[in-house]
C-alpha cells in the first residue's frame, strides 16, 4: 500500500523549512518552493497574523525604492518601514531629473 501525501502539505512544509533556514522575499520563496506567488502571499499573510513571521529587512526594487519585504520566521517586531523623503528632498530630486532631461534633449539636438 502506497502512502498518499497531499502536495499542498509538502509545499507548506517546504515553505516553513525555507523560512526556518534564513531570510527570504516572497518572490524567492515562490521560486524555491514552486508555489504560485499569490499562494506564498496568502501563506505569509497568515503566518504574520499568527505572529510567527516578521519583516526583518527591506530590499530595493528596480526603481531604487525600499518596497520588497524580507521575511524571517520567529517572533519579533517588524523593521521600521523605509525612510520617506521630505517634500524639499522630493522637489530637489525632481528638479535635478528635469535638468538632466533638458541636457539630454539639448545634446541630442531636440531642443534649443
Amino acid at each position: 500500500m502506497v502512502r498518499q501525501v497531499k502536495v499542498n502539505a509538502l509545499s507548506q512544509a517546504n515553505l516553513i523549512k525555507l523560512l526556518l533556514e534564513g531570510e527570504y522575499t516572497m518572490r524567492q520563496l515562490a521560486e524555491e518552493t514552486g508555489l504560485h506567488y499569490v499562494t506564498v502571499v496568502d501563506y505569509t499573510r497568515a503566518l504574520r497574523r499568527a505572529g510567527i513571521l516578521h519583516i526583518c529587512a527591506w530590499e530595493l526594487d528596480r526603481m531604487g525604492r525600499e518596497t520588497i519585504r524580507v521575511y524571517k520566521l520567529g517572533e519579533g517586531k517588524d523593521v521600521k518601514p523605509r525612510k520617506r523623503l521630505t517634500p524639499s528632498e522630493r522637489a530637489a530630486r525632481y528638479r535635478a531629473k528635469q535638468k538632466q532631461l533638458e541636457l539630454i534633449q539639448i545634446t541630442g539636438g531636440f531642443a534649443q
